[in-house]
């Protein structure tokens, strides 16, 4: 892992990163096809694909039906919710108030969001980022027939209904959805603005995403909208919500792969925060036990053959997708589709091994994570 750390390290500027990638000849458009044959039906809910080499969309495909009833392709602009993708997005709201000097990595929660139970007087910013907080999930308090959607804010509620956490904070990696709908409750405070909104102005906007939207039922639309199906013995049924679809700091986001683009790019240029806060938020922590922690701000991160590998993947109601970003070689894939199981995680890592020219890549860091998912 110190490797990684070094190899990152290097990348002061991505833009000037010596790229390693296959390209002379381009992989086959039909090996990907093949890939995504079983999302490519006339009849079911599909799924969008998009390969970045040097800052451009060098394949952009898409596969089977956007929404079903009305028969709907998915395109390349197709929105789809971004589950556990929308974590990056919630870190880049923190790591904007960090560099504006607003907040500390180090801050004590409590001390800022009233509210925050007093069992996790401990937990740190940083904690709530990389997963070591160790504070309870917000979903084992929502009893299955709950109707009433859960926002951010009821999250502090239910986290406070646990007497402990799960560990000290600092000192083990627990995966946590309640920890980033704590930090879009932070962004709200300290920007004294609703997180869709800041997201809209500080993030969204500066990186050229014109239509991703953190979105509210009555309040936002989602342009393009996929709508999510789970399968069954009589083929797909809808399934878009759940009670806690509707939490954005964890995975409220809509997005497309066309604008997934800009953020790609915007990462890989620094426009929207500077190179050494990009290399922290790209840097696992290191445990107590000396381990590493596997996972920075919004994204996990392990090597694959000694190659820097961030990723990421998305799973709720209706929705499964995934990212994986090699910063040396400056290769991403992105793959959002809009049913509930398959594994596009494994899709998008053989996408990115044909352009790499080296198949078999190790399992991604969430497989084997503490309560991923």
């Amino acid at each position: 892992m110190k490797a990684l750390f070094a190899a990152l390290a290097l990348l002061s500027g991505c833009t000037g990163a010596t790229s390693s990638v296959r390209t002379h000849p381009a992989p086959d458009v039909s090996t990907v096809d093949t890939l995504f044959a079983a999302y490519a039906s006339p009849e079911a809910p599909g799924a969008s694909v998009v390969v970045l080499h040097e800052g451009k969309a060098v394949l952009s495909r898409a596969y089977g039906l956007a929404e079903l009833p009305e028969r709907t392709p998915a395109t390349t602009a197709t929105h789809y919710r971004l589950a556990s993708l929308s974590k990056q997005f919630t870190a880049m709201a923190i790591l904007r108030l960090v560099e504006e000097g607003r907040l500390r990595y180090d801050d004590r929660v409590a001390e800022l969001l009233p509210g925050f139970p007093a069992h996790a007087s401990e937990v740190r910013i940083r904690h709530l980022l990389n997963h070591t907080s160790g504070i309870w999930d917000y979903e084992a308090f929502v009893p299955d027939t709950q109707t009433v959607q859960v926002k951010d804010r009821d999250v502090l509620e239910l986290v406070s209904r646990a007497e402990r956490t799960y560990f000290p904070p600092g000192t083990a990696v627990r995966y946590s959805n309640s920890g980033y709908a704590v930090l879009a409750l932070l962004v709200e405070r300290v920007s004294g603005m609703p997180f869709a909104r800041f997201l809209h102005e500080r993030v969204f906007t500066p990186a050229g995403m014109r239509s991703t939207v953190a979105h509210e039922e009555g309040v936002s639309t989602v342009p393009q909208r996929a709508y999510g199906y789970v399968a069954d013995a009589n083929g797909f049924r809808p399934r878009d919500q759940s009670s806690t679809s509707a939490v954005l700091g964890d995975g409220g986001i809509y997005s497309s792969v066309e604008e997934l683009v800009a953020w790609d790019r915007a990462l890989d240029t620094h426009a929207l925060i500077g190179e050494a806060t990009q290399r922290l938020a790209w840097t696992a922590p290191t445990l107590p036990d000396g381990t590493s922690g596997r996972y920075g701000f919004g994204w996990f991160i392990d090597e694959d053959r000694g190659r820097p590998r961030l990723s990421h993947h998305g799973e709720t109601s209706g929705f499964t997708n995934a990212i994986v970003k090699y910063p040396e070689q400056r290769l991403t894939v992105i793959v959002l589709t809009n049913r509930a199981g398959g594994e596009p995680w494994r899709l998008a890592q053989r996408v990115a091994d044909l352009w790499l020219g080296s198949p078999g890549a190790i399992p991604w860091p969430f497989e084997t994570f503490p309560n991923a998912r």
